[in-house]
């Protein structure tokens, strides 16, 4: 069984900075692309960067300047760095890994529990 643990969470005034961390454990054959996804009451959830396993990164516009998404092989961990952050980043975030457990299985997403992001002076 495939765990996530995400982190990093919190209050934040305006112009401030966050780093959110989410860690997977338990048999991973490989992981393909990570990525970031929040959502507050009564909007969909959106999708707010994905990196490949290359490194290969994207965006949402709203947030591109400001935040960077990162991972660690290694420790198979996805970041994301939040900087200059505005109230209208207030949401719960989730990570979201596409996984194979196996080579013969196909990969499948996993999601992270959500960390609460509350911008606010």
């Amino acid at each position: 069984q495939v765990q996530l643990v995400e982190s990093g969470g919190g209050l934040v005034q305006p112009g401030g900075s966050l780093r959110l961390s989410c860690a997977a454990s338990g048999s991973i054959f490989s992981i393909n692309t990570m990525g970031w996804y929040r959502q507050t009451p009564g909007k969909q959830r959106e999708l707010v960067a994905t990196i490949t396993k290359g490194g290969s990164t994207n965006y949402v516009d709203s947030v591109k300047g400001r935040f960077t998404i990162s991972r660690d092989n290694a420790k198979n961990t996805v970041y994301l760095q939040m900087s200059s952050l505005k109230p209208e980043d207030t949401a719960v975030y989730y990570c979201n890994l596409r996984l194979q457990k196996s080579p013969i299985v196909r990969p499948y997403d996993l999601w992270g529990q959500g960390t609460q992001v509350t911008v606010s002076s």
